[in-house]
């Protein structure tokens, strides 16, 4: 069962009080509520998903994302003085596992790599001498020596795995109702591209979209934001942890983007996973997802007039029941 909880309580009935006096949940079975049926598709299907596991292009990401190490503070300011737009950076070894080689003439951005070595015998004179003999001496960094790197547009060969977050399908006049739905919570929106590489950002009363995506994509990135105002702008952000926080945000658009026909593919349950989230995870928050969705969808699709004298999600008295659900 993918509504399965280690909570021995009900769900629904530990959240009886909020049911009956929130806004946005007047009408709360399936059948009288065809949002509800809605989410609750949505839900089953991005469980399957995420119970599936990895999908072939996310695996394929990870993999070529470990091949790229984390520099230090040095050779980041190091490469970003010789190569400014340096994006993916690698050894000339490393690219050639991945299947693409350095351009003849390109010049090596150099950084510093660590020596690692062992302490000899004679050098280590408060060494234990009750230490077992056939122990092997612990590493030691000794210094450091030149090497160099290559970035990505340097090279040439098999393309690198993407992490796939297309989005298709019609919009209509969902998005004109959703950036409506913003207004009227006072939550500003801005299309820049400084927030690259980045598709979206939520500062806590305003939302960065970059520019340049479908309108499907752009969307979905969207609600993905609202959510977080929505969910984590409050006192309920110290009681979670950034994968809880990017699961329930992005488990937020594939349902509301799945309710209005888009076609989502694989895109949520892969950048779920990438952020270490899983199908038991999603269940745990299951609660306050449903509940975020059917917020949003009563907005964009206008099919509840119950939501129509709402307060502002933003008051104390919604964000304190919103609360209650985690």
């Amino acid at each position: 069962m993918p509504y399965t909880s280690s909570n021995t309580t009900s769900p629904h009935s530990k959240n009886a009080a909020f049911q009956s006096q929130s806004p946005y949940q007047q009408r709360t079975t399936q059948k009288d509520n065809p949002t509800q049926k809605l989410i609750k598709q949505a839900v089953d299907y991005l469980l399957q998903q995420l119970e599936a596991g990895k999908s072939e292009t996310l695996t394929a990401y990870l993999a070529a994302m470990a091949r790229f190490h984390a520099y230090s503070f040095g050779n980041i300011m190091a490469i970003a003085r010789q190569r400014p737009t340096a994006t993916h950076v690698a050894g000339f070894h490393a690219w050639k596992e991945l299947g693409r080689f350095v351009k003849r003439g390109e010049k090596g951005i150099q950084i510093l790599a660590p020596m690692v070595g062992h302490r000899r015998k004679t050098d280590d004179a408060n060494r234990n001498q009750t230490q077992d003999a056939s122990a092997k001496p612990a590493p030691v960094l000794i210094g450091f020596r030149a090497v160099y790197v290559f970035d990505v547009a340097q090279t040439e060969g098999v393309d690198l795995p993407e992490f796939d977050h297309s989005v298709t399908g019609e919009v209509g006049e969902c998005r004109n109702r959703l950036i409506a739905f913003l207004d009227s919570q006072n939550i500003a929106l801005e299309y820049t591209k400084n927030i690259a590489p980045a598709l979206g950002v939520s500062y806590g009363g305003k939302i960065a979209i970059l520019p340049g995506q479908s309108p499907a994509e752009d969307l979905v990135c969207l609600v993905h934001e609202l959510g977080h105002e929505l969910l984590h702008r409050s006192t309920r952000r110290t009681m979670t942890t950034a994968t809880v926080r990017e699961t329930e945000a992005e488990a937020v658009a594939f349902i509301v983007g799945q309710a209005i026909g888009l076609e989502m593919g694989k895109t949520s349950s892969d950048y779920i996973q990438m952020y270490a989230g899983n199908a038991e995870l999603l269940a745990e928050s299951l609660e306050v997802i449903q509940r975020t969705s059917a917020v949003i969808l009563d907005a964009i699709t206008g099919e509840s007039p119950a939501t129509q004298n709402a307060p502002s999600v933003s008051s104390p008295e919604v964000q304190d029941a919103i609360a209650k659900v985690a």
